[in-house]
């Protein structure tokens, strides 16, 4: 029988035990027949109130509902809510040493988390015995709350033309929510500014650019660094990490940032048989796990540096490898129902094996046409000039492999294959001022057997002014000129 009701915990009891004793106090049971009703509301399952799971009572219990009700004329309901304990608000398990170390700890950490709290202050209790046992969660919760010890939230960020034109796309669409069916056939990639400036060597403040790649099924973090720029050259640092610590994925999904449309970066994933997917802009909400794992990067790890002044570049990586390795892969997610190593390494998994590192940085470079320099046989790439092997120099249009970042790995490739065909050198104009060429090698046979001096002399006529003459002449018609001077007739002399 279901007697639930909204409200508090305290009023939904007081509504239940009314609900049960509530018809004897409608019909009040005659002289010597209360016992026989109170045993057969004993007899009969009751849904919790909070749980709403089977329960039942015994004949006392009911029996001092039905009297303090009874007693009660103005509000028996009232009477029948559960007593308030002595102590609530109190939090006697909490003792003094660990509640000036919580506020000592909140006014350090104002924007730390719940959570992040009792987990720090646990940390504290156990290397600091005198401070006294370590309470549950919810009671260092509620002692925050009571104090008004909230974390602070952040700012919200500034509204522009394309969040709005986004949220009312989101207004107009429905969102649902996904999941790969198997590890690696899905990967997040995403690029996240630090809240935290570090310092580089130089001196100077930077913020720092965390790049993560996050398997869909799993949600294991595959590679996590920290940058201080936001290109595509570190987010092909950090992806080729990421394949090499696990598995080539299926599929990659991206916002449209211009490290993640590079020529670069598209080029690579097609090669590697990465299928690559963009979010629609403004949209972060089409990548959110990605966003719940930022709230966690800033809620915890960034957090707890916060007591660290003079945060370098190399720190923040070491902090962070740590914490994720330590604590994010470790601890159980609530939609998971597992924690993410454990789901990772449970599968099914449709990973490929990971190419080499040369191979990789191969993968990873723009694909482009060039048009050969005819005068010197270069071409023209970021500005520098390279040299064409010379069994080349017949080619006008040619297709060359290279990174923007790395011009030492420049390679010409096939047009159609796509294949290496030999590395190309920048041009060195000193070397060159020495004087010294190679002799030009044949292209190719017919040229060769061309240049070969006892080859057949070349015809007199060529053979197709050979055939129009032969082909006029078969008409019988006189040539349509007059000599100056005809055949038969000598030149004057001058």
């Amino acid at each position: 029988m279901s007697t639930t009701h909204a409200g508090s915990p305290h009023e939904r009891w007081a509504h239940f035990r009314f609900a049960i004793v509530g018809p004897l106090l409608a019909a009040p049971p005659a002289r010597g027949t209360l016992r026989e009703q109170l045993a057969r509301l004993a007899q009969t399952p009751w849904r919790h109130p909070i749980t709403e799971a089977p329960v039942a009572f015994g004949v006392s219990t009911i029996e001092r509902w039905y009297y303090a009700a009874r007693r009660t004329a103005h509000d028996p309901v009232g009477v029948l809510r559960r007593r308030r304990r002595q102590d609530a608000g109190q939090q006697p398990s909490l003792s003094l040493a660990l509640r000036q170390a919580l506020r000592a700890q909140y006014r350090a950490h104002t924007s730390w988390s719940y959570q992040l709290h009792a987990d720090n202050l646990a940390v504290l209790a156990t290397e600091t015995p005198t401070l006294g046992s370590m309470p549950s969660y919810a009671t260092i919760r509620r002692f925050l709350k009571t104090q008004g010890l909230l974390p602070q939230r952040r700012l919200p960020r500034r509204s522009t033309p394309g969040t709005e034109q986004a949220a009312a796309r989101l207004e107009a669409r429905e969102v649902r929510s996904f999941q790969a069916e198997y590890v690696h056939g899905l990967w997040h990639l995403d690029f996240h500014a630090g809240s935290r400036p570090v310092l580089t060597r130089p001196g100077v403040w930077v913020t720092p650019h965390l790049l993560g790649v996050l398997d869909d099924c799993s949600r294991v973090a595959c590679h996590v660094q920290w940058y201080l720029a936001e290109t595509a050259e570190t987010l092909v640092h950090a992806l080729a990490q990421a394949i090499q610590k696990r598995q080539l994925p299926r599929a990659l999904l991206t916002d449209n940032g211009s490290a993640m449309v590079a020529a670069e970066t598209t080029q690579g994933l097609a090669d590697l048989g990465i299928v690559h997917e963009t979010t629609l802009p403004y949209s972060p909400y089409q990548n959110a796990k990605q966003e719940v794992f930022w709230a966690q990067v800033e809620g915890r790890l960034v957090a707890m540096l916060e007591g660290c002044r003079e945060l370098t570049l190399e720190r923040l990586n070491e902090a962070t490898q740590a914490w994720v390795e330590g604590e994010y892969h470790q601890t159980l997610h609530s939609e998971l129902g597992t924690s993410p190593l454990r789901r990772y390494l449970a599968g099914p998994e449709v990973g490929r094996p990971s190419p080499s590192s040369d191979a990789l940085r191969r993968a990873f470079r723009a694909k482009v046409p060039r048009q050969q320099r005819r005068s010197d046989g270069t071409v023209s790439l970021e500005g520098r000039r390279f040299e064409i092997p010379s069994r080349y120099r017949h080619l006008g249009r040619l297709w060359v492999r290279y990174a923007r970042w790395d011009l030492s790995r420049v390679d010409l490739v096939d047009e159609h294959t796509g294949a290496i065909l030999c590395a190309l050198y920048p041009l060195d104009k000193i070397r060159n001022a020495e004087g010294q060429r190679r002799r030009l090698a044949p292209v190719a046979a017919a040229e060769a057997e061309a240049l070969d001096p006892t080859s057949a002399p070349a015809a007199e006529l060529a053979p197709l002014l050979r055939k129009l003459m032969a082909d006029y002449a078969a008409t019988g018609l006189p040539p349509a000129y007059l000599p100056l001077h005809p055949p038969n007739q000598e030149e004057p002399t001058r």
